[in-house]
């Protein structure tokens, strides 16, 4: 099992699939909802960039460097967003969790939760990963907190990581949960996802 593959991936929420040209559509008209594509903290294709973006994350999972779904909304069969492994680095169980966006309309439903509880359960119960690392934007807040919701980590800030798209300084905030960590996070991702109970 490559740590680039992306096989199916579902439960009551949400599905993920390899993602295809067949999502083109799709992901086009999520994205529109209230311009996301424009939200500068974060990098979101365009309805217009849509087709470059999947072709470009299929030539980077055929290449072997990332793996790279689409995201399902199971009560409408739609798609929501896409969502990637980075930095597989098998040698030592390692893998980032990022690239990662959602519909608007798709945001605060539970979908985020259901999504990162596949990937997560992939990630080490599946390929047996040591750590999972999350990436962000030090100015994209609410991305901040929806990973520090999911029980990662902050492991520190990498300051004037990268030159963003607007020609600004990205600090980049880095989280991680860690192999001995899962069996907690499983337990709350899950309680989430069933009303809290």
């Amino acid at each position: 099992m490559a740590f680039s593959d992306s096989p199916v991936l579902e439960n009551s929420h949400t599905r993920l699939e390899p993602l295809s040209l067949a999502h083109r559509d799709g992901l086009a008209r999520a994205v529109a909802v209230d311009d996301l594509w424009r939200t500068w903290v974060t990098t979101v294709p365009s309805p217009d960039e849509m087709e470059a973006e999947i072709a470009r994350r299929i030539a980077r999972q055929r290449s072997g460097e990332i793996a790279s779904w689409a995201v399902i909304d199971r009560a409408t069969d739609a798609p929501v967003g896409m969502t990637t492994y980075l930095h597989l680095t098998a040698q030592h169980r390692r893998l980032e969790i990022g690239s990662t966006w959602l519909g608007r309309e798709a945001q605060g439903t539970g979908i985020n939760t259901a999504a990162k509880l596949l990937l997560l359960t992939r990630a080490f119960e599946d390929l047996g990963c040591h750590a999972v690392e999350f990436r962000t934007h030090w100015h994209n807040h609410q991305s901040r907190a929806a990973i520090a919701r999911l029980g990662a980590k902050q492991d520190g800030v990498l300051r004037s990581h990268m030159v963003w798209k607007d020609g600004t300084l990205r600090d980049t905030v880095v989280f991680s949960i860690i192999a001995t960590e899962w069996p907690t996070v499983r337990a709350s991702l899950t309680a989430r996802l069933d009303g809290g109970r």
